[in-house]
């Protein structure tokens, strides 16, 4: 397993690096595919924020897909601890999904859980909202204004395989193109360990 470590507005010593790689070796008993982990610090100058001023986020690689983590601490040893500790977890929650739905248990499947749930209006009332300019962008209301855009490949894949995914970057929702239907939709947690899932009809 490769280990690249890089920082950003701070100097990474060889002595950290080597601490780096000994402990992630502790993720190969998780996921023996992983190839490659990107490590990247950052130093957080505002001294307001000196109980979180350093940033570990770890992006691992491999044959499926892809995991991240990030956490912050005090220093470099802790967010390092955090940020693993995290990704962990999350691969312990994705094994733990990938072996229900091969049928280990007798769990209903995550489709069919959902299929029950009842549709939500979340349509609000229509209000006045102004718009402004924000150099070349035009924010509708107090904002929120965009500053980060990604996109992203997208694989048309099955409900259980969003939720897999989702489970392995640690995010509380994940954006998919969805198999049976070749609709957009989102999968997000709600509480305990319950998902809903927003589609989008793209017909006219």
């Amino acid at each position: 397993m490769e280990v690249v470590v890089t920082g950003r507005h701070c100097e990474v010593s060889d002595r950290f690096r080597e601490h780096v790689s000994e402990k992630l070796t502790r993720l190969e008993k998780h996921d023996h595919r992983i190839m490659r982990v990107q490590v990247e610090v950052e130093l957080e100058k505002n001294p307001r924020q000196h109980d979180r001023s350093t940033k570990v986020e770890l992006t691992a690689f491999s044959k499926g897909p892809v995991i991240r983590a990030e956490a912050a601490a005090e220093d470099k040893m802790g967010a390092l601890d955090l940020a693993l500790d995290k990704m962990q977890s999350q691969m312990r929650r994705a094994a733990d999904r990938r072996r229900v739905h091969k049928g280990r248990n007798s769990h209903t499947g995550v489709g069919e859980a959902l299929a029950g749930l009842p549709e939500v209006d979340d349509t609000a009332d229509d209000d006045v909202v102004t718009e402004r300019q924000v150099g070349p962008i035009t924010v509708t209301g107090d904002g929120p204004l965009v500053v980060r855009e990604k996109s992203h490949q997208a694989v048309p894949m099955t409900l259980d395989q969003a939720l897999y995914e989702m489970e392995l970057v640690g995010h509380d929702f994940y954006l998919y193109v969805d198999k049976d239907s070749d609709r957009p939709a989102v999968v997000y947690r709600r509480r305990g360990y319950d998902y809903g899932v927003i589609s989008l009809d793209v017909d006219g």
